[in-house]
């Protein structure tokens, strides 16, 4: 079934962006709590692709789970942005005042059929490397059965490249889920380039599955290194691992921050101090690429 001429035109703008070839990147953080320094260091990473390329670098927020928004939080992203020096082009793009787009594009995808509801619970699901395809033809329903409504799953083919199975379009809370929300926004802000932390290249074969199932093309995907705590293990948000406000406490400044984060992308040596600004001057000096595929 054709995309209709109505949904192109929420998406005109953007694919015109994307068709005259200028960088378009951005950082889309989640104002669940304080951003941790492997958030920060992804930042700095994607701030400086995009500088290096003379493109534009987006603040997006994602903050449409809202029962997980901080307060304050958004406020306190864009604070620790400024305090590194990190600029962004525009203002900040909230995810949750566009929630009419991605209901538009969430109803013309279950009228042309490629949805289907799912009861599974994430218990049922739990340790399974994909959707097993379990409510895919059963009839599950689409109201209200036990006080739960269904999510609403993506047919992905079973010949998909990417073998990602039928993706989660929208949560059985109601929520519009992330891999519909985040593709549709990439489209429709002509991103062309997303850099992220090496943790996020799971999420490649179902944002590419719901890129084939708009009939759109997906923009270029890094993925840069992980920061790790002593033990190695990931930093998460959830664990109160540490951000910006004890490295403050200390008395470190943002150019002992940048060179932190700096020297964690390879960019720099152990105990460098520069601005943001100065960084870039040199990886453009030097011919080094920030990104990392």
């Amino acid at each position: 079934m054709p995309v209709p001429d109505h949904l192109l035109l929420e998406l005109e703008r953007g694919l015109r962006w994307r068709a005259e070839g200028m960088y378009r990147g951005r950082y889309a953080p989640s104002p669940t709590g304080a951003l941790h320094l492997g958030n920060l260091q992804t930042a700095l990473l994607s701030w400086l692709q995009a500088r290096q390329a003379g493109g534009v670098w987006l603040l997006r927020i994602d903050d449409l789970d809202t029962p997980r928004n901080r307060p304050g939080a958004v406020e306190a992203i864009q604070d620790d942005l400024h305090w590194l020096g990190l600029d962004w082009d525009g203002e900040p793009i909230l995810q949750s005042r566009r929630r009419g787009l991605y209901a538009s594009w969430l109803s013309w995808l279950r009228r042309s059929g490629a949805l289907f509801p799912c009861r599974c619970s994430r218990r049922e699901l739990a340790g399974l490397a994909r959707y097993p395809g379990t409510c895919r033809d059963g009839g599950a329903g689409w109201g209200w059965r036990d006080r739960r409504l269904p999510s609403w799953r993506l047919r992905v083919p079973g010949r998909d490249p990417d073998g990602s199975g039928d993706v989660v379009v929208r949560r059985a809370d109601g929520f519009i889920a992330y891999q519909l929300a985040t593709v549709i926004d990439e489209l429709a802000l002509g991103i062309t380039d997303v850099v992220r932390g090496e943790d996020l290249r799971e999420a490649l074969p179902a944002q590419r599955s719901v890129y084939r199932a708009l009939q759109q093309q997906p923009p270029r995907f890094h993925h840069g290194p992980l920061r790790c705590d002593a033990e190695g293990r990931k930093l998460s948000k959830r664990e109160a691992s540490s951000g910006l406000m004890p490295l403050r406490e200390l008395g470190l400044d943002a150019p002992a921050v940048v060179g932190l984060l700096a020297s964690g992308l390879g960019c720099v040596g152990p105990g460098a101090q520069l601005s943001a600004i100065e960084l870039l001057d040199d990886l453009t000096q030097k011919g080094i690429r920030a990104g990392h595929s």
